[in-house]
Order: structure tokens, then C-alpha cells, then sequence
């Protein structure tokens, strides 16, 4: 019969992970723990993007006076975008801190640094009390969350799969994204409320703030959970081969040493964050700026397509632990491809049963997404630079493709006068996303690379 013992690193990284010579068991009740903390705190990121999407019009009003609505859209959705443009540094820095120092203590930093950066929006005087200061923090305060974010999403995901048994890393995983949709509608959904019941002139003068203050209280409840962790039994068994305490490795080997993995990376995200982006960001400006759909039913339909994802969402999560990942990414794709224009067709059709069909189909169709890449993504790096080159490979996708999509989407109907842009957009990223599936290996039901078979306790 095999020993058993206790992974803890003389390095002080604890992980209750029982490790056999062949395969690492894993506590239920600590995967249970790790999952909640992550989720969490992509609940939060998400749920300050859901605040910035859905109020964006009055932010537009607060923080760029115009008299050209679109643009004061614009200028709102180039403040979002902005804080793209440094998520990258995020991601090189968080990333192999988090391959060095541990996934735990990064995830606690990023927590910290997001719950600040959305609470000092809520701080921000207004244009007309402090003139061109008030955008100018607004973009200080959005590329403090960028450049936290940069280690959030790939840390979570890192975090869940290396927790996760192999044969439900795909079901466990797809909680991060539940989180993400659970967010978005806290957010969203308050930003609804208020606008049903403030006026016009209190949501722009002070109901703006109330959002991005709860962010503060959220921050604190989200450390309190990371802090009580413990590291990932892969990383305390990379830690433990290691003659130091801290595996090291150049961020030029994260990159050029995994340039085909990183490639793969960036094409499943881009498919994956373009449709996110559209759907959950850019469509509520989209019914009501550009459609002139009424703001609350609309906004209310959104919600509602992001509930039913919620819902389909686990039980996506656990098809891809029977089928495999590819098969649902690649669903995902196609259908994106065929089902865009249509989709699009409906939603401009501007009945409420219109647009909640095509918005469905499409939010269905998302789902192939949010269910699959928690767990596809991490598998496609070592244990030794798992976090560092997810987080540089997740981040300039997310950062070049994602969240740019509502300002290059805006830009492009302004251009063309084309209200399909949105669908063209979306069926590009499929081709994409379709070549990188079809390159990319299956994971589903096999160990991370690098580490040893994990089954459940």
C-alpha cells in the first residue's frame, strides 16, 4: 500500500493536499474554500464592469460634458478601454510573482488593488466642481483596476485547477465564471434599480457613486476569504522539487519558451472576450444608444439572458468533463459564425420577445465559453510558469481584442453607418477562436502538465 503524506514545504507554503508516489488527493473542503475565494473576487472585477457598462451614459455626462452624445460615449468607453492598455503590465508582474511567491498571496494583492481602485471612483468630484481633474483620476482609478485585473482572472483560473480533481476541473472551474455573471448582475441589476427609481438629475448628481462605494465592504469580505487559503498542491510540490524555496523563472522563458502555448492562449481568449464583451458591455449601450430601445426593459433583458447563463453554466462546466473542452469551444465558434447575423437580425427587430431571443441565443452560445476556458486555459502551461504566462498570454488578448471591442464596435457604426457591425465582429473572432481550437490539445479528464494526476478525496 502507497504512503501517504502531507505536501508542506519547508518554505512555510502550506496545502493540506494528501500526496501519494502517483497521484495528489484533494480535500474537498478545500477545494470547496478555494473555489468561493476565487469566484469571488471575479465577482467583483465583474461586478465593477457591469456598474461601468450599464451606467455609462451618465458617466459620460458627469465626467465629459458634450453636446454630442456619441461623443460622450465614446470618451466614457476610451476611459473603460484604457484600463486595458496596462493589463498587460498586470500580467508581468502579477504573473510570475505568482510563480514565484505563490498563487495565494498574488490573489490577495490583486483583491486589495481592485476593491481600491473601483471604491475611489465613487470619490471622483464631478467635471463641473473640478474641470478636467475629474477625468483624469476617473483614468488614474480605471488603470489601477487594469493593472490589477492583469493577475485576477489567470490567478482564479490557475488557482481552481490546480485545487480541482482532474476528471472535474472542467465542472469546478466554470464556478468562475458564475461568479462572473453573478457580479455582472449585482451590478448591473443595481444600476437598473436605481435608474427605475432615482430621476434623472439624482443618478447624475449623486446616485452615480452609490455602485462603485459597496466596492469597498465587497474588497474586505473578498481578502478575508483569499487570506484563509491555503497554496495549491501543485505549486507546494513545484516548491518542494525546487533546491531553493522559490522557483524562478525568467519572464523571457515564460514568453519565447511557450510561444506556441501562448499563441493558442491568445485565440481562444479573443473568441472568448470579443462575444463576452459584446454581450455583456457594449449590447446595453447598444439598445439604447444606437437601437433607441427603452433603457430599463432593455437593460432588464440583458439581466435576464445573464441569468439563464448562470443557470446553464455548471452544467456546461460538467459536460466538458464528459465530452471534452474542444468539443464545447468548438460549438462555440461555430455557432457564433452562423448564428451572429440572425441573432443581431432579431435584437434590431426591437420587440421585447425579439430581442430577448436573440440575445439568448447569443448569451447560450457564450456559455460554450464560460463554461470551457477556466480549465482549457491553465492546462495549456507547465506548473513552473502557469500563472506567469497565462497572465501575459490572457492579458494581451483581453487587452488588444476585449475590452476594446464596445469602443472599436461604436467607432466602426460611426464610420460605416452599419448597425451590423456588431455580428461581423463576433463572426471574426470565431474564425479565430475556431483555428485555435482546432490546434489546441485536449485536457479534459488528464492531469496539468507538470503535475502529478489529482483525484478527489
Amino acid at each position: 500500500m502507497s504512503t501517504v503524506s502531507v505536501v508542506a514545504p519547508a518554505s512555510g507554503l502550506k496545502s493540506r493536499a494528501a500526496k501519494t508516489p502517483d497521484a495528489t488527493v484533494t480535500d474537498p473542503a478545500l477545494v470547496k474554500r478555494a473555489v468561493k475565494a476565487a469566484a469571488l473576487g471575479n465577482a467583483m472585477e465583474w461586478f465593477d464592469f457591469g456598474v461601468y457598462s450599464y451606467i455609462a451614459v451618465t458617466l459620460g455626462k458627469v465626467f465629459f460634458p458634450s453636446d454630442n452624445p456619441t461623443a460622450q460615449l465614446l470618451s466614457t468607453f476610451g476611459a473603460f478601454a484604457a484600463a486595458f492598455l496596462v493589463r498587460p503590465l498586470g500580467g508581468m508582474v502579477f504573473g510570475p510573482l505568482g510563480d514565484r511567491v505563490g498563487r495565494q498571496k498574488v490573489l490577495a494583492l490583486t483583491m486589495i488593488m481592485m476593491a481600491a481602485g473601483t471604491f475611489a471612483i465613487g470619490l471622483i468630484p464631478s467635471y463641473a466642481t473640478i474641470g478636467v481633474g475629474a477625468p483624469i483620476l476617473l483614468l488614474v482609478a480605471r488603470l489601477v483596476q487594469g493593472f490589477s485585473t492583469g493577475g485576477e482572472y489567470a490567478g482564479a483560473s490557475t488557482f481552481i485547477a490546480e485545487y480541482a480533481p482532474d476528471k472535474r476541473r472542467g465542472f469546478l472551474g466554470s464556478w468562475l465564471e458564475f461568479g462572473t455573471l453573478a457580479g455582472y448582475i449585482g451590478g448591473a441589476g443595481l444600476v437598473t434599480l436605481m435608474t427605475a427609481l432615482l430621476s434623472a438629475d439624482d443618478l447624475t448628481s449623486w446616485g452615480w457613486r452609490i455602485p462603485f462605494l459597496i466596492a469597498g465592504p465587497m474588497g474586505i469580505i473578498g481578502l478575508y476569504l483569499r487570506l484563509r487559503l491555503e497554496e495549491t498542491p501543485a505549486f507546494a510540490a513545484e516548491v518542494e522539487k525546487a533546491e531553493t524555496n522559490r522557483p524562478k523563472v525568467p519572464l523571457r522563458e515564460m514568453i519565447t519558451g511557450q510561444w506556441r502555448a501562448l499563441l493558442l492562449c491568445v485565440g481562444l481568449v479573443l473568441v472568448f472576450n470579443v462575444t463576452d464583451y459584446m454581450l455583456l458591455s457594449y449590447m446595453p449601450s447598444y439598445l439604447t444608444g444606437q437601437l433607441h430601445y427603452d433603457e430599463t426593459h432593455g437593460l432588464l433583458v440583458v439581466l435576464g439572458v445573464m441569468a439563464l447563463m448562470m443557470i446553464v453554466q455548471p452544467f456546461a462546466g460538467a459536460l466538458t468533463d464528459r465530452i471534452g473542452r474542444r468539443p464545447v469551444i468548438a460549438a462555440g465558434c461555430a455557432g457564433f459564425l452562423l448564428l451572429s447575423v440572425p441573432a443581431l437580425l432579431l435584437i434590431r427587430e426591437g420587440s421585447l420577445l425579439a430581442v430577448a431571443l436573440g440575445m439568448g441565443a447569443l448569451g447560450l452560445l457564450l456559455v460554450c465559453f464560460t463554461a470551457a476556458m477556466p480549465s482549457a486555459l491553465p492546462a495549456l502551461f507547465p506548473t513552473k510558469v502557469r500563472y506567469g504566462s497565462l497572465s501575459i498570454g490572457f492579458n494581451v488578448s483581453v487587452s488588444l481584442f476585449g475590452g476594446t471591442t464596445p469602443l472599436v464596435v461604436t467607432a466602426l457604426i460611426g464610420a460605416t453607418g452599419n448597425m451590423m457591425m456588431p455580428a461581423y465582429y463576433m463572426m471574426t473572432a470565431a474564425v479565430v477562436g475556431g483555428f485555435a481550437v482546432w490546434r489546441m490539445a485536449e485536457s479534459a479528464g488528464r492531469p496539468l502538465p507538470g503535475s502529478a494526476p489529482s483525484v478527489a478525496g
